[in-house]
């Protein structure tokens, strides 16, 4: 009967997960709607859930503005670097399928498809990282990159949860209230392995939480 009533154990810890959850959610949701904030919403949202939702850790919110705030200065900017990337790319790809009748036109549609793994491997390595580590804008993007061409099975798997979740939010509309600190969790299983070979203190951070 102790545990039923003890906050941090049983019922009461799953519930305070859920709202952990959902809550960052829909807070990641508000902050990326003016866009250039995206960046540090996202870096925000991977942060309060490796470090307080994945342990069950409190203190969730209050570490998800701490984060957003402290990588507004060069989460903007590479929010607004992603997103002019990502218009480009969209607008090519429409070009593509667009012309993607014949053999030679469906052969270079399948091409530019494929090549699309690269730089939206970068955008799912990009704000993790800046959520867990500090970096300058250039460095940021540079380490980016290496990583997702260096753990390209791990890039390859985390695009499509990330494609399979976006297109399930846009599908139904109320998903959204849990499905992006959900896909993050799921994300940070793969990444939390990856960081740690790199990064000592989060070695020292896994092993005082386990």
């Amino acid at each position: 009967m102790e545990n039923f009533f003890n906050p941090e154990k049983g019922i009461w810890a799953w519930l305070s997960t859920l709202v952990d959850i959902c809550g960052l959610s829909i807070v990641w949701i508000l902050l990326c709607l003016p866009v250039v904030t995206a960046g540090p919403a996202t870096a925000a949202l991977y942060h309060a859930v490796a470090v307080c939702v994945r342990p069950r850790e409190p203190g969730a919110f209050g570490d998800y503005f701490r984060s957003f705030r402290r990588n507004l200065r060069e989460g903007c900017p590479a929010s607004l670097l992603c997103a002019l990337a990502a218009a480009a790319l969209a607008f090519g790809y429409g070009v593509m399928r667009a012309n993607a009748d014949g053999s030679i036109g469906g052969v270079m549609f399948a091409a530019y498809y494929a090549a699309l793994i690269l730089p939206a491997g970068v955008l799912v390595w990009l704000f993790p990282l800046l959520g867990r580590f500090e970096f300058g804008l250039k460095g940021l993007f540079v380490t980016a990159l290496q990583l997702a061409v260096r753990h390209l099975p791990t890039t390859f798997v985390v695009v499509l949860l990330t494609a399979e979740a976006a297109v399930f939010c846009l599908n139904k509309w109320w998903p959204v209230l849990f499905m992006p600190a959900v896909t993050v969790l799921l994300i940070s299983f793969f990444f939390e392995k990856i960081f740690v070979r790199y990064a000592p203190e989060l070695k020292k951070e896994k092993e005082a939480e386990e």
